[in-house]
C-alpha cells in the first residue's frame, strides 16, 4: 500500500537549458510555452531568467525548470554555471539570419564542456513564420542535427508552431533517459549510441503543425 501511494505521489523535477545567439526568440519560445504569451518588443535577456511548467508523462508529474541564457557574448561567462546540472537543452538558431545557424556548433561545445553527455539536446530553428525571408533551409537543419545527434524541428514562438512539441521532446527523451538509468539495463546503455533524429515533415507553407517523425542517424 506505501510503495503504490510513494509510486502515485513521485514527481521529477528537470533542469533545462535554452540557448542560442541574441534575439533568435528564445525568450519568447519560453514565454509562450510556460504562459502561452508572447512579447513582439521583448528586450534582450541579461543574465538567465526561468519558468517552471507542469507536464504529466506516463502517469507522472515532471516539473520543466527551463532556463532562458543570455545568447550576447559579454554574458556568456556568467552564464556558463548554469549548463551544470542541466538534463536537456534547446540550441536556437533564427532560420532567417544564416549567422545564427553557424553559431550552432559553438554553442554544442560550450554545452558538451559544461553539461554530462547525456543531456537531451534538440535543435530549434525558430520564426518559421518568416518563410519569405528564410535564409536557412530546412534540409540543412535536418542534416546538422542528424551529423551532431540532435533532434530537430522547426518552431514558431509568434504563432505558437511547434513550441509545446520542441520542448516536450527534450521533456519525454529526460524522461525515457531517467527512467532507464534507474533499470539499470544494459539495453539502456546500447541506445544511447544511436543517433535518433525527429525531424519535421513539409515546411512552414503546408500549415501542418506538430507533425513529427523519427529516424535513426
Amino acid at each position: 500500500m506505501g510503495n503504490k501511494q510513494e509510486e502515485e505521489g513521485e514527481e521529477y523535477l528537470f533542469k533545462i537549458v535554452v540557448i542560442g545567439d541574441s534575439a533568435v526568440g528564445k525568450s519568447n519560445l519560453l514565454s509562450r510555452f510556460a504562459r502561452d504569451e508572447f512579447d513582439l518588443h521583448s528586450k534582450a535577456t541579461v543574465g538567465v531568467e526561468f519558468q517552471t511548467q507542469v507536464l504529466e508523462v506516463e502517469g507522472k508529474e515532471v516539473k520543466a525548470q527551463v532556463w532562458d541564457t543570455a545568447g550576447q557574448e559579454r554574458f556568456r561567462a556568467v552564464t556558463s554555471a548554469y549548463y551544470r546540472g542541466a538534463f536537456g537543452a534547446l540550441l536556437v538558431y533564427d532560420i532567417t539570419r544564416r549567422t545564427t545557424f553557424d553559431s550552432i556548433k559553438r554553442w554544442l561545445d560550450e554545452l558538451n564542456t559544461h553539461c554530462d553527455t547525456t543531456v537531451a539536446r534538440i535543435l530549434v530553428g525558430n520564426k518559421c513564420d518568416l518563410e519569405n525571408i528564410r535564409d536557412v533551409s530546412i534540409d540543412e537543419g535536418k542534416s546538422l542535427a542528424q551529423e551532431e545527434g540532435l533532434f530537430f524541428i522547426e518552431t514558431s514562438a509568434l504563432d505558437s508552431t511547434n513550441v509545446n512539441a520542441a520542448f516536450e521532446i527534450v521533456i519525454r527523451q529526460i524522461y525515457n533517459d531517467v527512467s532507464r538509468k534507474m533499470l539499470n539495463s544494459d539495453s539502456y546503455k546500447a541506445e544511447l549510441s544511436v543517433n535518433r533524429v525527429t525531424l519535421v515533415n513539409g515546411s512552414d507553407t503546408s500549415k501542418q503543425k506538430g507533425v513529427l517523425s523519427c529516424c535513426s542517424g
